[in-house]
């Protein structure tokens, strides 16, 4: 059975295998991805026993504007309806919000956000910098 909290319950090690089980290079930084999610707005997680199964993080400016980050599910438990339990979650606590937005990074992915009330913006493009030079340097 799958529960659902918004506790941020998990650890680095189950963020990490849950961010490279779907092949995200987040998952190569571990301690800067446990960091950021600490101090996101809102996780929410699907876990299976202990097992950390699934994953939507939101950035919020408190009154206006949701920004869903992420949006994943293990492989193996893909198909089973968790990544919509979590939009829905997400969607019921900004419910109040002006706007809550998402930009899938593969357009294959749009289907999955249209079938839970989301649109396409009619002139909007997304755009990015990224830079994964940009690594913590630590010193001794």
């Amino acid at each position: 059975m799958i529960t659902y909290t918004d506790e941020k319950k998990f650890t680095q090690q189950s963020v990490q295998d849950l961010f490279l089980s779907v092949g995200w290079v987040s998952g190569k930084y571990p301690s800067r991805l446990y960091k950021a999610l600490l101090h996101s707005s809102t996780v929410l997680t699907a876990w299976d026993e202990n097992q950390l199964v699934g994953l939507i993080r939101l950035l919020d400016d408190s009154e206006m504007l949701a920004y869903m980050h992420y949006v994943l599910v293990r492989p193996d438990y893909q198909g089973q309806g968790i990544a919509g339990t979590l939009v829905e979650m997400a969607k019921e606590k900004y419910k109040d919000y002006l706007y809550i937005e998402i930009i899938p990074e593969k357009s294959k992915n749009a289907a999955f956000y249209e079938k839970h009330g989301f649109q396409c913006m009619s002139d909007g493009a997304a755009m990015q910098l990224c830079d994964f030079s940009n690594q913590f340097i630590v010193f001794s």
